[in-house]
C-alpha cells in the first residue's frame, strides 16, 4: 500500500531552519489580494514595509519550504501520486504575533492516519520556535483519493452546526485570473493551481485557487471588518476545505459572532465565473470553507 500508516506514524519529526524577510511577507500578502486599492491606508498595512502588520496566516508559507501538504508528501510511509491528493483542513495557532523578519526552527511529524474507506486523510502537524519560544502550531489535513480501505481508524467527523440567523457582515472579494499564480510564488509549487493539464488529470475543469490562499482570503477579511485591522488580535484560524474556487470567481464571505465575541464563525462560498459559469456549480453560491471559526482576544 502507498501510504505505510505505521511507518508514518512511527518516523522520528523532520527539523528545518526558516527564515524570512519583510519581501516574503509582502508578496504573501499580494498573493492573497491584499493592496486593493493600492493608496487605501487599511492595505498599506499589508503592502508597505514601514508600516508592516503580518498576517498570522503567513506562517502556512514562510520560509518558502513545502507546505504542509506537499511536505506530508516526503514523509517516510507515504508514497502517492500528487493528482490523487487534495487540501481537507487547515488549522492554525499563533502564539505570540508574528515578526516581519525573522528565523525558525520547524518540527513536523504525522500526528494521524485515518481510513475513510475510499480515501486515507493523514494529519500533519508543524510546530515553529524561535530564540524567544514558540511561535505557531499548524496542523494540516491532507485528503488521499484511493488510498483507504486497510481497516484502520476512520478518525474523528467533526462538523459544527451553520450559524442562524443573519450574518453581522457579509463581504465579496474578487479572486483575480492570475491569483493562483501569484500566490504560488510564495512556495507552493503544486501544478494543480497552473498546469491546465495536470489540472484536469486530477478532475478539474481548469487550475484551481489553492485552499490556503482562501484561508489567507478569510481571515484577512475577518480581521480588517470585525478585528478593526488589529493582526495580533488572532489566536487560531480553523478551517475544513469544503469546495474549489477557481480564479476569476467571486468570493463571498459571512459572519457570525458568537461566544462573547470571542469567536467569528466565517461561512465561505463562491458564484460562478463572470463569463463562463460553470454547470456544475449552477446559478447559486457553492461552498468552499466549512467548519470555520476564528478564535481572537
Amino acid at each position: 500500500m502507498p501510504i505505510d500508516a505505521a511507518t508514518a506514524l512511527a518516523a522520528p519529526p523532520r527539523t528545518a531552519d526558516i527564515s524570512w524577510t519583510p519581501a516574503d511577507v509582502l508578496l504573501y500578502h499580494l498573493g492573497i489580494g491584499a493592496g486593493r486599492p493600492a493608496t487605501d491606508p487599511h492595505e498599506l498595512r499589508y503592502t508597505l514595509e514601514s508600516r508592516l502588520h503580518v498576517l498570522p496566516s503567513f506562517a502556512t508559507v514562510a520560509g518558502g519550504g513545502p507546505p504542509g501538504v506537499t511536505g506530508a508528501l516526503s514523509l517516510p510511509g507515504i508514497d502517492v501520486d500528487l493528482a490523487h491528493v487534495l487540501h481537507a483542513g487547515q488549522s492554525l495557532t499563533v502564539h505570540r504575533p508574528l515578526p516581519a523578519e525573522g528565523t525558525a526552527t520547524t518540527t513536523a511529524r504525522i500526528t494521524a492516519v485515518h481510513d475513510k474507506g475510499t480515501a486515507a486523510v493523514l494529519v500533519m502537524r508543524t510546530e515553529a520556535a524561535d530564540a524567544e519560544g514558540p511561535l505557531w502550531t499548524d496542523e494540516a489535513r491532507i485528503h488521499v483519493r484511493g488510498e483507504g480501505g486497510w481497516g484502520g481508524d476512520r478518525g474523528p467527523s467533526v462538523r459544527y452546526e451553520p450559524p442562524t440567523g443573519k450574518p453581522d457582515r457579509i463581504l465579496e472579494r474578487a479572486v483575480r485570473e492570475d491569483q493562483a499564480l501569484l500566490y504560488r510564488l510564495s512556495g507552493d509549487w503544486n501544478p494543480l493551481h497552473a498546469d491546465p493539464e495536470f489540472a484536469a488529470r486530477a478532475g478539474f475543469e481548469r487550475p484551481v485557487l489553492h485552499g490556503l490562499c482562501t484561508y489567507g482570503m478569510t481571515l484577512k477579511a475577518v480581521v480588517d471588518t470585525l478585528l478593526g485591522g488589529d493582526v495580533t488580535r488572532v489566536r487560531s484560524c480553523t478551517t475544513r476545505f469544503a469546495g474549489v474556487v477557481y480564479p476569476g470567481e467571486t468570493l463571498r464571505i459571512r459572519m457570525w459572532r458568537g461566544d462573547g465575541a470571542v469567536r467569528v464563525v466565517v461561512g465561505a462560498a463562491v458564484g460562478g465565473h463572470p463569463r463562463e459559469r460553470s454547470r456544475e456549480r449552477g446559478s447559486g453560491d457553492a461552498p468552499v470553507l466549512a467548519d470555520t471559526t476564528v478564535e481572537h482576544d
